[in-house]
C-alpha cells in the first residue's frame, strides 16, 4: 500500500488548506518545525480514525446485524460503528481516540457519526489538531467491487473556524489476510527522535 497524501497533511487537497483556529495553525507550524517528534503514534500510541484511515496497513469490516467492525492492523486494534438505531451521545463519560460511532444506511451510504473524542489528537503526521469538541462524520461508499469512498467532515469549531470536508479513495486487497502489527514489539526507534 501505499502512504496517500492525506497521512501527511489530511488537507492537502481543499483549495484554501485548512480553515485553522489562529492557536492551531501556530501549534501545526511549531509541530512541524519539531518534524512531529510528540505524534503519538511516533511513541506507538493510539492515532484516532482520521489517522487510522489514510496509515497505509490494512484493515478488514465486518457488519452483522445491528453493529460494523472495522479491525485493524495498527497495533491490532478495532472500532465499532453501533447500527442498531441507538443516537448519538451527548455526553461521553469515557472519551477515546475512536470516540463514540453510531451509523445508519441511507441508500447505498453508510453514514456514521462519531463524538467523544479525547482532546489533543493529531488528524495527520504535520500535526493537525482534533479537540474533544470535534464531531466526525463519515460516508462510506462503495463506488465499485474493488473500490470505497470514505467521505470525511470534520466539525470542531475549537479548532476549526469551520467544518472542512475531504474524500479519501480506498481499494480493496484481494489475497491478503491481516497481521497483528504492534509497534511497541522490537521498537528501536523513540531514542533517536529529534529532541531526545
Amino acid at each position: 500500500m501505499e502512504v496517500p497524501q492525506e497521512f501527511v497533511n489530511i488537507g492537502w487537497s481543499l483549495k484554501s488548506g485548512l480553515p485553522y483556529q489562529p492557536w492551531a495553525r501556530e501549534l501545526v507550524k511549531q509541530r512541524m518545525e519539531q518534524q512531529g517528534k510528540d505524534d503519538p503514534t511516533s511513541h506507538c500510541l493510539p492515532g484516532g480514525i482520521v489517522k487510522l484511515h489514510t496509515t497505509p496497513l490494512f484493515r478488514k469490516i465486518i457488519q452483522v446485524p445491528g453493529l460494523v467492525a472495522i479491525l485493524y492492523e495498527r497495533n491490532a486494534s478495532y472500532r465499532q460503528i453501533f447500527t442498531d438505531g441507538r443516537p448519538l451521545p451527548t455526553e461521553i463519560g469515557l472519551p477515546s481516540e475512536n470516540g463514540f460511532s453510531v451509523g445508519k444506511w441511507e441508500g447505498d451510504t453508510l453514514v456514521v457519526q462519531t463524538t467523544g473524542f479525547t482532546d489533543g489528537l493529531w488528524l495527520d503526521r504535520s500535526g493537525s489538531p482534533m479537540t474533544d469538541a470535534a464531531k466526525l462524520t463519515e460516508r462510506f461508499r462503495r463506488v465499485n467491487y474493488g473500490k470505497m469512498e470514505v467521505e470525511m467532515t470534520v466539525d470542531d469549531p475549537k479548532a476549526y473556524t469551520a467544518p472542512w470536508t475531504i474524500t479519501l479513495n480506498q481499494f480493496i486487497q484481494l489475497d491478503t489476510e491481516l497481521l497483528d502489527y504492534i509497534c511497541l514489539e522490537n521498537e528501536r526507534d523513540i531514542s533517536h527522535l529529534v529532541g531526545k
